[in-house]
């Protein structure tokens, strides 16, 4: 099946896909600060590229989006270019059990959120949050 968009939609369309900063992680930063936490933004010196490490606390922090992510509540396949997406997704899950397994090694904690946990209720995955470091 091809693709409904011509080639420069496409583009336009996929070069707003934010890999960082988007909405929903800068109103989860702006909380967790108002909360007193203290935290590096998209560290690029940590394995994995978490979206925020709270390094007093030897943590890293995930946000995953529940279409890369593969959520199996909200994640949703497209319906062009099936095999493609199964296969990106597919390794993406694979990578983040690959990190999860890095900072299991080297004794950190890892938290990973989904973006649809934020969208319900954020203060409740701030508390998730502050909960876990206590």
């Amino acid at each position: 099946m091809t693709d409904i968009f011509s080639k420069k939609k496409r583009s336009e369309i996929m070069s707003k896909v934010r890999g960082k900063d988007s909405k929903i992680e800068i109103e989860f930063r702006k909380k967790l600060w108002k909360a007193g936490l203290r935290y590096r933004k998209n560290p690029t010196n940590y394995f994995g590229k978490p979206d925020l490490a709270l390094k007093k606390h030897r943590v890293v922090i995930f946000i995953d989006s529940c279409f890369w992510h593969g959520c199996k509540k909200h994640g949703s396949m497209p319906r062009t270019r099936k095999k493609f997406w199964e296969t990106k997704i597919k390794r993406n899950k694979q990578r983040d059990k690959e990190v999860n397994r890095y900072y299991k090694k080297e004794r950190w904690s890892i938290l990973r959120v989904w973006e649809h946990e934020i969208e319900k209720d954020l203060d409740k995955a701030i508390n998730k949050i502050i909960k876990f470091l206590k």
